[in-house]
């Protein structure tokens, strides 16, 4: 049966029990007192003013343009809206979340002439839509999925069993971008999640055996480095391309958060998936880790043909996460060590900006004589309202219950709300985390930041810690929670 639990018991109890008060300071002239401020209603109130924007200026569209007032198109699918249905059913948020599924029910077609990204549309449109069936039970968010899923299925038709990164789910067919017969890697394998429950649940096997096939691939394919992995493979050969570039940032990252989760997803029986995993995690330790030397911080750098370059995507900052998740699970204990000391490079990584808030990626000071650990180079000074941080604040908090975690991740929203709310409704991405008097806003609210990043942030605020089990729920790369499978009767 459709899983389904009272996410709604946060909000009954909510005016009665008042656990979560965390003390701000409000000013009264030139009075400090120091007042509850309830962190979850925080959270509430920032989705509630970011729906805002996109109901007014971009209902049905992918993305609220908030400045502007207008949206930008990118499939053509409700992207915000789709993205968007968990956490309002997570946050609560009831009319808002019955609206956004009478759009669904009404207005969200797949039958269209568009080109679309495998990889995009599955974590996002397909991951959405099967999170928020088991949330609700609702036979139309799994009837949509498999009408999305099948849709996509034409990308798996390739010479090699790689997937082409683009397909018309209107006219069933697929192809590489223009300039290349290459895939990412990540996006390839970043995918099976959904896929996989997607036959689980209409015990259609074809969804699971594609996504397994490219593991299978990936699993047994030369040019390796240590359990490190290539950023591109070839469609047509099914190898590895433009090797001997390491990274744990785009194009690579969410590899190897796949080959842990969807270990954990099929109850720790694929045996492939973990060596891959624990293989990966030594060739980072071997490999990328560095210390920056001012304050000893630990980060992960990137290799290009065996040169070190101290340089970190904010994407990165989803390891942490991934590593507590691995060690809860029965992995090594040094997992967790390493987790603990990335944590706090990345709350750096905005503790350090004069806006609080990260840079897209970041360079490291190895020199000791310099004061500073982080320097940001022009071109990345900015902030496109990206989860990876709080995920991991989110996992630390639920594994270690340190309230350190909840404080961060406090500052963060605080500095979204100072530096990206705009005031007719909406957040936008900004070009300067570093100029906190002009932050430069971009005119560009990503679906993600209601998707994860919220979501995460009322999940670290949440006394409830049934809510979302991770001992239950697997996350899928755009937090979207799915059921861990039951084992099989012995």
């Amino acid at each position: 049966p459709p899983i389904s639990f009272v996410v709604h018991k946060v909000e009954e109890n909510f005016r009665s029990t008042r656990k979560l008060f965390f003390s701000q300071q409000i000013r009264y002239g030139n009075v400090v007192s120091v007042g509850p401020v309830d962190r979850l209603e925080a959270v509430r109130d920032t989705f509630r003013h970011a729906w805002k924007g996109y109901k007014e200026h971009a209902w049905g569209h992918d993305e609220l343009k908030p400045v502007s007032k207008s949206y930008g198109e990118w499939f053509g699918l409700g992207l915000t809206l789709v993205d968007s249905l968990d956490t309002m059913y997570i946050l609560g948020l009831k009319e808002e979340f019955e609206e956004a599924k009478n759009w669904v029910e009404t207005q969200l077609s797949f039958s269209k002439n568009v080109d679309v990204n495998l990889f995009e549309s599955t974590i996002r449109i397909l991951g959405g839509l099967l999170s928020t069936y088991h949330l609700t039970g609702d036979q139309l968010f799994l009837e949509k999925a498999k009408d999305i899923g099948s849709r996509l299925m034409p990308a798996f038709k390739t010479p090699s069993k790689i997937p082409y990164s683009d397909v018309n789910i209107g006219k069933g067919t697929a192809h590489p971008p223009r300039w290349t017969s290459d895939s990412t890697l990540a996006e390839v394998t970043s995918i099976q999640l959904e896929f996989r429950e997607l036959s689980r649940l209409t015990q259609e096997p074809h969804y699971q055996e594609v996504v397994n096939e490219v593991m299978k691939l990936v699993h047994k394919l030369p040019g390796k480095h240590d359990g490190l992995v290539p950023m591109f493979i070839n469609t047509n050969s099914g190898q590895f391309t433009h090797k001997g570039v390491f990274t744990l940032g785009a194009r690579a990252d969410s590899y190897y958060e796949y080959l842990l989760k969807q270990w954990i997803q099929g109850g720790k029986t694929e045996d492939d998936l973990l060596e891959d995993y624990l293989q990966a995690v030594e060739g980072v330790k071997k490999h990328l880790l560095r210390q920056t030397g001012p304050s000893r911080l630990t980060f992960v750098g990137e290799l290009s043909h065996n040169r070190f370059n101290p340089k970190m995507d904010h994407l990165v900052c989803f390891l942490p996460g991934t590593l507590a998740l691995g060690a809860h699970n029965g992995l090594p204990g040094d997992h967790m060590d390493l987790a603990l000391q990335l944590m706090e490079t990345c709350h750096q990584m905005y503790a350090q900006m004069e806006t609080g808030l990260s840079p897209e990626i970041a360079h490291f000071n190895l020199q000791a004589r310099d004061g500073r650990d982080v320097d940001v180079k022009p071109a990345d000074r900015h902030n496109l309202l990206r989860p990876e941080t709080v995920e991991s604040l989110f996992y630390m908090y639920r594994f270690t219950k340190d309230t350190k975690y909840r404080d961060w991740g406090w500052d963060i929203l605080q500095s979204f709300n100072k530096y990206t709310k705009v005031s007719s409704g909406g957040y936008t991405s900004i070009n300067n985390v570093r100029d906190p008097v002009n932050p430069g806003p971009r005119d560009k609210m990503e679906s993600f930041f209601l998707g994860e990043t919220l979501k995460y942030l009322y999940l670290l605020f949440s006394d409830d810690m049934e809510l979302l089990s991770l001992d239950k729920y697997v996350f899928n790369t755009e937090a979207h929670p799915l059921p861990i499978w039951p084992s099989p009767p012995k």
